[in-house]
């Protein structure tokens, strides 16, 4: 079997934690027994001081002479504190609102924009975030803006203005990634605004009102062509029955009474007053 499979992977959250097995040395105990021996001696005033309480959105990271408590956070509920040896820091596990300022962005397509953002993110590991890195907050907020950047910089105008959720959830998987080893869990990322140049504004709208008047000529024209081959059809209709033609006549006729009272000149067949004439005669 290849040794560097068996070799085991160490978690990414506590990997600057160094993991140590020989406990705090007898001069800590010492250390530490003097401390607890102050705490009863000083009963109960002394507890007052030692005693701290953690809210529930709260983690508390105990340092005893430097090293973490149980390599885990405390809390929520009472903790023991010990005079001059133990040492805590607080952490709020709650979720974060981190607003990207407008970034100044060139695009793939040469466009300059200006777009913002919101980071929603909250420290799931206290130990990492306290251990690992000396600001959480702040390196996750200037991560934040470079990961803005850097993944607009790859995309079109087309593409950002088209494709808002799929470049936040992008953005978001790049984060988390870069942010496991500080205890950060990133909720969500959302795009609010992206801004370009009033040039080019005025640029896509006459695109887009050029766009919408070739559409409009090309539904002209397929109606002007769907017309002229219903009346094609209608003339062969009416070429194999001429009494159909008259009957389209008196129905002409009977609209343009109904609309407008006003004398009408209707013209008759030749045919049908050469038959007429002939009834006449033969009478």
């Amino acid at each position: 079997m290849d040794p560097q499979r068996e070799t085991p992977k160490k978690n990414n959250t506590e990997h600057l934690i160094a993991d140590r097995r020989e406990g705090i040395g007898v001069c800590g105990w010492i250390l530490v027994s003097f401390s607890f021996l102050l705490l009863l001696i000083t009963f109960p005033i002394s507890i007052w001081a030692c005693i701290k309480v953690i809210r529930e959105y709260e983690r508390a990271v105990v340092f005893r002479l430097g090293r973490i408590l149980s390599k885990k956070a405390k809390g929520p509920g009472l903790i023991l504190i010990l005079p001059c040896t133990d040492t805590f820091i607080k952490v709020d596990l709650r979720t974060v609102t981190c607003n990207i300022p407008p970034q100044e962005i060139l695009t793939k397509d040469a466009v300059t924009t200006q777009v913002d953002g919101v980071v929603y993110y909250r420290i799931h590991s206290a130990v990492s975030a306290v251990a690992n890195i000396s600001d959480v907050h702040s390196a996750t907020f200037l991560l934040a803006q470079t990961t803005l950047r850097n993944v607009l910089g790859t995309q079109s105008l087309a593409q950002l203005l088209a494709g808002r959720e799929e470049i936040a959830h992008s953005i978001q998987a790049i984060l988390d990634g870069a942010t496991e080893q500080w205890g950060i869990k990133v909720a969500r990322v959302e795009i609010k605004d992206v801004r370009i140049p009033v040039a080019m504004q005025r640029a896509m709208a006459a695109e887009a009102e050029a766009a919408r008047e070739a559409r409009a000529k090309v539904v002209a024209a397929e109606g002007e062509m769907n017309a002229s081959k219903a009346l094609k059809q209608a003339s062969m209709v009416l070429a194999e029955s001429p009494a159909a033609l008259q009957l389209r006549y008196l129905q002409t006729l009977t609209t343009l009474a109904a609309e407008n009272n006003s004398t009408i000149v209707f013209p008759l067949p030749i045919n049908m007053l050469e038959s007429l004439g002939q009834k006449n005669r033969g009478g």
